[in-house]
């Protein structure tokens, strides 16, 4: 008996723990002290999402605010970030493969200033299926970042359309524990 109490008491708390960890800081870098502002962010986790309406490359248009209800993620780019070249196939076959199928995730990049004659060639070369926002004034970017913060970065909005996650680069252990935040605001009914 006290050896699957030390079992449930252990899987409670690795539950708990890994729970947590979409809602613990997560920065860039690695750096345990970076806040939203060295990141170029001007939102930060717990905040409610800025809401906005884009069209994607298709002309279908997009409400962030009719999507609520669901864990959506936000990846910004561009043609000329070679991080983002290298962190979008990472996106499509680990996270938009996973999870396209599930009603309550939508995934969608938000490319910065380009227009739709240069991110179509730019969708074909990194070999991404996810849909592809248009922020050709860079609005969109402008209500998450400082205008100049740079690309690549992502934000994970939750269900009830809070800031679960803020990246900013790509860092392989920070893109896991992404993944990881996504798993677990999938499973909060």
């Amino acid at each position: 008996m006290a050896k699957r109490l030390i079992l449930v008491f252990v899987f409670v708390a690795g539950f708990l723990s890994f729970f947590s960890s979409c809602r613990k800081p997560f920065p860039a870098d690695n750096r345990k002290s970076a806040s939203p502002e060295s990141t170029g962010y001007i939102v930060k986790r717990g905040d409610s999402a800025p809401l906005f309406i884009a069209y994607t490359t298709d002309s279908m248009q997009m409400q962030l605010a009719a999507l609520k209800g669901g864990v959506i993620m936000l990846q910004f780019t561009a043609s000329w970030c070679s991080v983002c070249r290298a962190e979008m196939p990472v996106i499509e076959s680990e996270i938009w493969q996973k999870y396209k199928s599930n009603p309550n995730f939508s995934l969608f990049a938000v490319d910065l200033k380009e227009p739709v004659e240069k991110i179509r060639p730019f969708i074909a070369d990194t070999k991404i299926t996810y849909p592809v926002l248009l922020d050709p004034d860079g609005k969109i970017f402008k209500l998450f970042a400082l205008e100049d913060a740079g690309v690549t970065r992502n934000v994970i909005i939750d269900k009830e359309g809070k800031i679960a996650m803020l990246t900013r680069l790509y860092d392989k252990d920070e893109f896991g524990k992404m993944i990881q935040c996504i798993d677990s605001l999938l499973r909060i009914r």
